[in-house]
C-alpha cells in the first residue's frame, strides 16, 4: 500500500460526508465534488519539482521557487471524471486535458472504451488520471494503459472513493502508479458499487436519475 495515500484532511473529510449523503442534490453535489478535488489537487501535486529563480521584490532582489519540470496533464474518466476538472483547474489552470470514455458493462463489469482523445504533447507531459470512484478497477486500468501507451511515464490516479478490490487492481497491473483517494471503503457489492460508497457518480452530478 506504499503508493497509496489517503487524503484525510478534515475539510476534506466534512464535504467527503455531505457528498456521500443522499439528501445532497446534483447542484450542490457538483460543487462539493469540484472543492474536494481541488483541496485532494494540493497533495496530489505535493511532490512537482522546483527550481531556484531571482526574482526582485519592491525592496530588493532574492531567490525564490517556481515549478520546473513536465507539465500536467488531465485525464477525466467519462462521464464523473469530469466533474473534478474544474477543480483541479483552479489550482493548475495550465493544465491541457484529455478525455476517456468508458462504460462498465453491467454483466461482465468489464470497461468498455467508447472515445480517447489526448493532447497532442501528451509525451511531453505527467498525468492524472480523474474518476471520482475506484470500484472494479478496470476502467482506472484502461485509462492508465491510454496513457501509457503513448509513451508517458508518470501518471497519477485521484479519486473521491476507493474500494480494496479496485486498488488491489491498479497495483496489480501498474504497481508504478500512485493513488490518491479520500476514503478507502468497505468492499464492493454484487452488483460492482461500492459500499458504503456514493452511489452513481455521474447520476448524481448531472441529476439522470
Amino acid at each position: 500500500m506504499s503508493k497509496v495515500h489517503l487524503i484525510d484532511h478534515p475539510l476534506v473529510q466534512h464535504k467527503l460526508t455531505m457528498i456521500r449523503d443522499r439528501n445532497t442534490g446534483p447542484k450542490d453535489f457538483r460543487e462539493l465534488v469540484n472543492e474536494v478535488a481541488l483541496l485532494m489537487a494540493y497533495e496530489v501535486t505535493r511532490d512537482m519539482p522546483l527550481e531556484e529563480v531571482e526574482v526582485e521584490t519592491p525592496i530588493c532582489k532574492t531567490k525564490g521557487h517556481v515549478i520546473s519540470g513536465k507539465k500536467i496533464g488531465l485525464i477525466p474518466i467519462l462521464r464523473a471524471g469530469l466533474g473534478m476538472v474544474d477543480g483541479i483547474l483552479k489550482l493548475i489552470p495550465t493544465a491541457k486535458v484529455g478525455h476517456v470514455g468508458l462504460y462498465r458493462d453491467p454483466d461482465t463489469l468489464k470497461p468498455v472504451e467508447y472515445y480517447c482523445k489526448l493532447p497532442s504533447d501528451s509525451y511531453e507531459r505527467d498525468f492524472i488520471v480523474i474518476d471520482p470512484m475506484l470500484a472494479t478497477g478496470g476502467s482506472a486500468v484502461a485509462a492508465i494503459n491510454f496513457v501509457k501507451n503513448i509513451g508517458c511515464s508518470g501518471v497519477k490516479l485521484m479519486c473521491l472513493i476507493a474500494a480494496p478490490e479496485g486498488i488491489a487492481m491498479v497495483q496489480k497491473h501498474h504497481p508504478d502508479v500512485s493513488i490518491y483517494t479520500a476514503a478507502i471503503d468497505e468492499k464492493l457489492n454484487e452488483l460492482g458499487y461500492i459500499v458504503p460508497g456514493l452511489g452513481d457518480a455521474g447520476d448524481r452530478l448531472y441529476g439522470t436519475k
